[in-house]
């Protein structure tokens, strides 16, 4: 069995799953429901702000304390599948939130945090380049959702298929 992943991987790794998978439901519930968008929204940007945060100290966890190495057995293809896919996923999880962060500048809307905690611009008022960014955030929400999905999947074939403890070493 490989060995388990340090607890803050593991707390770091589980508590992003959860607060990516509210976001992406948040954020198709924002679009599709005109009378909720206001709650939803106030929800949205300061937990996107939560992940961009939780990703940088994931990030520098993951350099600070590698993961468990793969099994030997695994062909190099999957390897290499997996190590892309991480870095993917660590790509979409910081991209989603600074493309947020800089649609919601170049429109001109404030970014609330909590009380009277405000987020500076990233960019300047722009409505050409808000319409740029709006359907970039969703493409990249998708893109993320999928890349999520991906993994749970492969999570799952080492879990039943493969049960070569890859998976044990994130719940252990």
């Amino acid at each position: 069995m490989a060995r388990p992943f340090p607890l803050l991987s593991r707390l770091l790794h589980w508590t992003m799953a959860l607060l990516i998978l509210a976001m992406l439901f948040i954020g198709v519930a924002m679009v599709s429901s005109l009378s909720d968008y206001h709650r939803l929204v106030a929800i949205h940007r300061p937990l996107g702000i939560l992940l961009l945060v939780l990703v940088a100290v994931r990030l520098v966890n993951r350099l600070l304390s590698p993961p468990p190495p793969l099994p030997a057995a695994m062909p190099a293809v999957l390897r290499l599948a997996a190590e892309a896919s991480h870095w993917l996923l660590y790509a979409l999880m910081f991209a989603v939130p600074v493309v947020g962060w800089a649609m919601l500048s170049a429109a001109g809307y404030p970014i609330q945090l909590v009380g009277a905690v405000y987020l500076p611009p990233i960019l300047p008022h722009d409505r050409a380049l808000y319409a740029i960014l709006r359907p970039a955030h969703t493409v990249l929400a998708f893109l993320l959702f999928a890349t999520f999905l991906a993994h749970l999947g492969a999570a799952l074939t080492h879990a039943l298929v493969f049960k070569d403890g890859v998976f044990r070493s994130m719940v252990k």
